[in-house]
Order: structure tokens, then C-alpha cells, then sequence
């Protein structure tokens, strides 16, 4: 067996080592309630991403099936605001493809780590995220339409990874970790543009 941090290593030079996807800005209408919702059902890297962190969260248990949710979001929001302000974050496209291959890689090897850990690492991703979402927004735009449409698509995101790892049970983990695998092979593939 491939020890983790070999794995997650060489995951992270693959996808740092890829070109950006570029897949957010300047994509569609971004100042209405319906373009925000309809943001993160438009894609397979945001869509892989919220189900992940559901499906995380659920083979955790706990504390972490709120907590975990809701740092995301709560982060992706603060992200979205230093978008719209124009305040720079570097990485952005890289941090989003990472996040799909990590993701897919926690619940893939259904690493159990604490709430607080997990809180750091989806926080970490979930500010790139909002942070993308947050430059798209034109200047005269107010933008909370919109934040609020992509927060509650992904807080839904985040539900249906939830029930479906709660759905599956602890007989039916394997279902969840292979679930895991496709979301990193999902960004790998982003990553190098086959996807």
C-alpha cells in the first residue's frame, strides 16, 4: 500500500505542476441570486469539491458534519469578499484543482483527522473557491445576490455529500471511498485538461 503522504505528495506535485484551468472568471452572469446558484452546479470541480466535503464530514461523524460544512462556507464567503475588493490571493486556480484532488484523496483514504484539522484544510480550500467566485463579480454589481445564491448551493452540495455518506453506512463505506477516488481522478483530469 502506498503510504499517505506519498500519495498526497505526488498528487500535489501533479497538480501544481499542470497548467491553471481557468475555470471561473468571466464565466456567465454573476450579479443575480440565479447565476450565484446556479455557479456551483456548473461544473465538475465545484460540484466534486461541496459533495467531497459532505461525504468528509459523514465519514467523520460528529461534530465535523456541521462544523466542517460551515467553515467552508463561512471561508468561501470571506474569499468572495477579497475577490470583489480586489484583494489578491495567489494560486487561486492551482488551490482549486488541489482542492478537488485532495478532497477526493481524504475521503478516498477516509483519513480521520481532527475537526480542527479539517476546519484548517477546508478553510485553506474554500478561500480560494469563494475567492475565484468573488472576482467575477462586476464592479457595479453589489454582489450579495449572487454570494448568497453560490453559499446555498454549496451549503446544499455539502447536504447531499452528508446524506449520501450517512445513506451508505458504515457497511457501505467502501461506496464513499471509492466516490473519493473519481473526485481526484476528476482533478487530475482537470488539472492536465482531459475532464
Amino acid at each position: 500500500m502506498i503510504p499517505v503522504k506519498r500519495l498526497c505528495l505526488s498528487a500535489l506535485l501533479l497538480v501544481t505542476a499542470a497548467m491553471p484551468a481557468y475555470a471561473h472568471v468571466g464565466i456567465g452572469t454573476t450579479s443575480s441570486f440565479t447565476a450565484g446558484f446556479m455557479h456551483p452546479l456548473s461544473g465538475l470541480d465545484h460540484m466534486t469539491v461541496m459533495i467531497a466535503v459532505g461525504l468528509w464530514a459523514a465519514l467523520k461523524g460528529g461534530k465535523a458534519m456541521w462544523a466542517w460544512p460551515a467553515a467552508f462556507v463561512g471561508v468561501m464567503l470571506a474569499g468572495a469578499a477579497l475577490g470583489m475588493a480586489h484583494v489578491p490571493v495567489p494560486f487561486v486556480e492551482p488551490g482549486i484543482l488541489a482542492s478537488v484532488v485532495a478532497l477526493g484523496l481524504l475521503v478516498a483514504l477516509a483519513v480521520d483527522l481532527p475537526v480542527s484539522a479539517g476546519v484548517a484544510i477546508l478553510g485553506l480550500f474554500a478561500l480560494f473557491h469563494g475567492h475565484a467566485h468573488g472576482t467575477e463579480v462586476p464592479e457595479n454589481a453589489g454582489g450579495l445576490d449572487y454570494m448568497a445564491g453560490f453559499a446555498i448551493a454549496t451549503m446544499l452540495l455539502h447536504a447531499i455529500g452528508i446524506a449520501a455518506g450517512l445513506g451508505l453506512g458504515t457497511r457501505f463505506r467502501r461506496v464513499a471511498r471509492i466516490a473519493g477516488a473519481a473526485c481526484a481522478a476528476i482533478g487530475v483530469g482537470l488539472a492536465f485538461g482531459v475532464v
